[in-house]
């Protein structure tokens, strides 16, 4: 995967939130960039509104096959709890575009501005860092915004499977006894 030279659309980039209920509920939003999943913990989970601003911890990258990963991460390992597929889509690189600053040049700049093709999330997202590890990811303002609507919470199911936290946790669990 090479900065700015991938296509306008952006179909190679792809990225994931995921709805995860560890040690207290929050969003993996994660995207594709260098062969990995880069990575951050948004505890208030992503707002389409573009005056709220939401914290966003960077966490480690993850393997790119983390894109559909929708389970239950077993007890005393790390990030246990159940996980689901909240959204997933394709992404492009703003900044690229407008400046041709690639995503590895912008990760260590601390500003991303991507443009989101996801079932739930459409339209620009800012990610800015604060400090070391702290992010703030803020929705732009451009026609997908809606100070509205929440999805967080009238959308809360799988965009893979259309199952709830508890479903995957009740399912995933009675799949690992059986084994």
């Amino acid at each position: 995967m090479t900065g700015s030279s991938e296509g306008a659309r952006g179909a190679d980039r792809r990225f994931v939130v995921q709805k995860h209920d560890a040690s207290t509920l929050h969003y993996d939003v994660r995207l594709e960039v260098g062969g990995v999943l880069v990575s951050w913990a948004v505890p208030k989970g992503p707002s389409t509104d573009p005056r709220q601003k939401r914290l966003a911890i960077r966490v480690d990258d993850h393997e790119v096959d983390a894109l559909t990963f929708e389970d239950v991460v077993p007890e005393g390992a790390y990030g246990a709890g159940a996980v689901l597929v909240w959204d997933t889509g394709c992404y492009r690189d703003l900044r690229a575009e407008k400046d041709g600053t690639g995503m590895e040049e912008a990760l260590d700049e601390g500003l991303l501005e991507v443009w989101l093709e996801g079932e739930k999330l459409r339209g620009g997202w800012a990610l800015k860092r604060t400090d070391d590890e702290r992010w703030l990811l803020i929705k732009m303002d451009d026609e997908a915004a809606d100070a509205r609507r929440n999805p967080t919470s009238t959308e809360p199911l799988s965009v893979l499977t259309g199952r709830s936290l508890d479903e995957v946790r009740e399912e995933e669990g009675r799949e690992s006894e059986d084994a």
